[in-house]
């Protein structure tokens, strides 16, 4: 059974960290569309002002966090004693499990500053799991020409290309693909998985729905699905399967029950929020939802 589309959602402008100007595809509001994805933000500008104030350090517990710079740089830091700069084309794939503090400080760039935010929920026998930081370098994600479409595989597999972040606590394909127009990428998939697609440039259609770009995709289920570019086009492609757990959000914590949601707060007030060794900073600026 042939994919088609679900839902459209164009990204909307958000305020985020200590003033980030940023564009949210989904998010809280579209729980449990997207399980087990929780948001995607997608981040740019040509302005230092939109982005020089950051994310200053901040807690997460219950979740993992994917960040992909298009271009520019973001330093960063957290409370297992990891630092150190996402350059253009990397990836930082951060497992908050029990709980981290981290900061991501968006350095002054020449040009177009971009890059995305993926949220993945964790399975509640994975939220307390020890936290892990995982730095991907740009060219340690191969690029593959698979029939028409050239593709970063970030995670997941095409052919015989596995991408470079493996052991994930959720099953997942993260794909950066470009195809020129009048092309397709044609995927299989698990029937039941969740799919989507977010439109970084250009515009393509499935089936009859054209999407524009900054518009992020809902598939239906089904077991393959067929993107056409309508012009020169470059989109991600991420699946992953459901979890079906209930979610307890609150900010940049998330648990499956709201006793869970509290106590991280209260552990956070009382100092005890990380479990694993290393630099904790001293005090957050941000962290109530």
């Amino acid at each position: 059974m042939e994919r088609t589309v679900k839902n459209i959602f164009k990204s909307k402008p958000t305020l985020e960290g200590a003033g980030v100007r940023l564009h949210r595809v989904f998010g809280y509001h579209q729980v449990p569309l997207f399980d087990p994805f929780l948001m995607l933000d997608h981040f740019g500008s040509r302005n230092p002002e939109d982005y020089i104030k950051g994310f200053p350090w901040h807690p997460h517990r219950g979740i993992e966090t994917v960040t992909y710079m298009l271009t520019g740089q973001v330093e960063h830091g957290d409370s297992l004693g990891n630092t150190g700069v996402i350059n253009s084309g990397d990836l930082q794939w951060m497992t908050a499990g029990s709980g981290i503090i981290h900061q991501e400080m968006p350095k002054c760039y020449d040009g177009l500053l971009e890059g995305l935010q993926l949220w993945v929920n964790l399975p509640a026998e994975k939220k307390m799991t020890q936290p892990r930081y995982r730095g991907i370098i740009g060219n340690q994600i191969p690029m593959v020409q698979h029939e028409d479409a050239t593709l970063k595989v970030i995670a997941g597999k095409i052919a015989d290309t596995q991408g470079p972040v493996t052991d994930l606590m959720v099953d997942i394909e993260y794909f950066d693909i470009t195809l020129s127009k009048g092309k397709e990428f044609i995927r299989t998939t698990n029937k039941d998985s969740t799919a989507f697609l977010y439109i970084i440039s250009g515009s393509g259609s499935i089936q009859e729905t054209t999407i524009a770009s900054h518009h992020g995709v809902l598939l239906s289920d089904g077991n393959s699905v067929t993107i056409t570019a309508d012009d020169m086009l470059r989109f991600l492609f991420i699946t992953g399967q459901p979890l079906k757990e209930p979610v307890a959000w609150g900010g940049p914590i998330v648990m499956n029950t709201e006793a869970e949601l509290q106590q991280a707060f209260k552990e956070l007030d009382e100092g005890t929020f990380v479990k694993t060794s290393g630099s904790v900073p001293v005090s957050t600026s941000y962290y109530r939802p």
